[in-house]
């Protein structure tokens, strides 16, 4: 499906591209962040990217992976958060989703994957943080929560201003029922409450973001992103003030624009 551009979503270097369906979005992201890569590989040896665990991505990641001309042994591929208390091999974390979705089908240079069993999570959040400084971000991609989160900084833990960047969050109600609405999870009290997460500065030091949000539960917090005040009452909003930030959605998500 052709897609329809916004030059630039207004007072802000956001460019939001709007499909027919799922599939098209996640397509042409693919498509995107793959030339992006590319486009670094002519600049520098390595790049680091970051990918977001979420049914949201499914379509994207499946696209992406798809892409053979890429040199993905150039590539350091991290992930942005991850539950705090679920067993290594439950198949619901994020590092079992993005393994089984990407990081098992391709040869990354590194796979840099958060513990959310560390004995110490605070511990666990320092490691990874000197690891996200030894390899500054080039590229996120991400998706945006009911509650306009983005990875598990929800509106009452968001900070634009966090000092650190990685940190152990709670889950607020919306976020967590958000797991069950996406089938990840058959009852609310099998989510966890807490989790390890990227904050917003780590995610905004990436040089280039990609966000995909397909699906009508979405809409409400694709409109906030685009109209709402910027403040963390919609941490998504933050988007607005990135040098560069491609949003990709579907007819169902973009409903309300």
């Amino acid at each position: 499906m052709k897609d329809s551009r916004a030059a630039m979503h207004r007072g802000s270097n956001l460019q939001v591209l709007k499909y027919e369906d799922r599939r098209a979005m996640g397509k042409t992201a693919a498509d995107m962040v793959s030339q992006k890569i590319t486009k670094l590989f002519n600049q520098q040896q390595f790049v680091n990217m970051i990918f977001a665990a979420a049914p949201s991505q499914n379509e994207f990641l499946s696209a992406l992976i798809q892409n053979e001309t890429i040199e993905w042994q150039r590539i350091n591929a991290f992930h942005m958060d991850e539950y705090i208390g679920l067993s290594e091999n439950d198949s619901r974390t994020f590092s079992s989703f993005l393994k089984e979705k990407i990081f098992s089908k391709l040869p990354f240079h590194t796979v840099n994957y958060i513990n959310g069993n560390a004995i110490d999570p605070d511990t666990e959040c320092k490691r990874y943080a000197e690891l996200l400084s030894k390899y500054p971000t080039d590229i996120v991609c991400m998706g945006i929560g009911e509650n306009g989160h983005i990875a598990f900084n929800d509106p009452h833990v968001a900070d634009f201003n966090d000092p650190v960047k990685v940190k152990v969050v709670s889950l607020d109600s919306d976020c967590r029922q958000q797991q069950v609405n996406d089938k990840c999870f058959d009852l609310l009290d099998e989510v966890p409450t807490h989790a390890i997460t990227l904050t917003i500065p780590a995610l905004m030091a990436g040089k280039y973001i990609y966000c995909m949000v397909p699906g009508e539960k979405k809409a409400k917090a694709v409109f906030n992103t685009l109209n709402a005040e910027i403040n963390e009452k919609c941490p998504a909003t933050i988007l607005r003030r990135h040098a560069s930030t491609m949003l990709f959605i579907d007819k169902n998500s973009g409903a309300l624009l």
